[in-house]
């Protein structure tokens, strides 16, 4: 395994019964970077992102900072760093903003540091700010998308694993939630992100995967994707123009 990547993940299968939905699948994650996963669904993008999280069981490897995690429990992939933002959110709907944010921060001391990095969530999203006392349930879509992306920083993750987090949105909160995502990256957080909304996922992702019946179809820097004829057609709902002969 490379010590230039936080994450790496190298023949992974996952199977569900006889059926395997992940065949093998291998990729990276830097730190600092946005790496995006792209695919159909029923591609095995979700069933991925719970492997590398410890919910369901796999055979390959995965390391996590040059050590493999592959037989580690949830909650010690957690305590090193990794967090998944699952896709419908799971929060308590019957308990405030605050106390949701709380229970990200399970696994740390409640010390000053825990009170610096609530008041930094609450900075990143002023809205959870002027909601604090109010119930999760309460909500709109993106202020519960909002508060998932906040209790997830509460652990202080060096890993985020994103699923489907436009999922339900509209239009205009997409792309305020693409837009907090972007700026995670900038505070050192590698992000490994799931997404039905390529076009969106290859804006702000730095490298990406084409997931297709559990095997990863084509892989390559996000710009270079995004130009792909094959994922332009597939993906982002348009035919890539040819490129031009010299």
């Amino acid at each position: 395994m490379s010590d230039t990547n936080l994450l790496e993940v190298r023949d992974l299968h996952v199977a569900y019964g006889k059926v395997e939905a992940v065949l093998g699948v291998s990729l990276a994650a830097p730190p600092g970077r946005i790496v995006t996963v792209i695919g159909p669904n029923g591609a095995g993008k979700t069933t991925l992102l719970a492997a590398i999280m410890g919910l369901l069981p796999s055979r390959g490897e995965i390391a996590f900072a040059g050590a493999p995690v592959g037989s580690l429990p949830v909650e010690r992939r957690v305590a090193l760093g990794l967090c998944l933002v699952p896709e419908q959110r799971e929060l308590f709907a019957a308990m405030s903003v605050e106390d949701n944010l709380e229970l990200g921060s399970f696994q740390r001391r409640r010390d000053r540091a825990l009170v610096r990095t609530r008041d930094e969530v609450y900075g990143r999203f002023p809205r959870l700010a002027e909601r604090r006392s109010q119930l999760a349930g309460t909500l709109s879509g993106g202020e519960r998308q909002m508060l998932a992306l906040g209790r997830a920083l509460m652990s202080q993750p060096r890993l985020l694993l994103l699923d489907e987090p436009s999922l339900g949105l509209a239009p205009l909160i997409v792309r305020e939630i693409f837009s907090i995502i972007a700026s995670l990256r900038a505070s050192g957080v590698a992000i490994l992100l799931i997404e039905q909304n390529a076009r969106a996922a290859l804006q702000v992702a730095d490298y990406g995967y084409v997931l297709e019946m559990g095997e990863v179809a084509i892989e390559g820097a996000s710009a270079m994707l995004a130009q792909d004829a094959r994922v332009a057609a597939s993906y982002l709902g348009r035919v890539a123009p040819a490129p031009k002969r010299p």
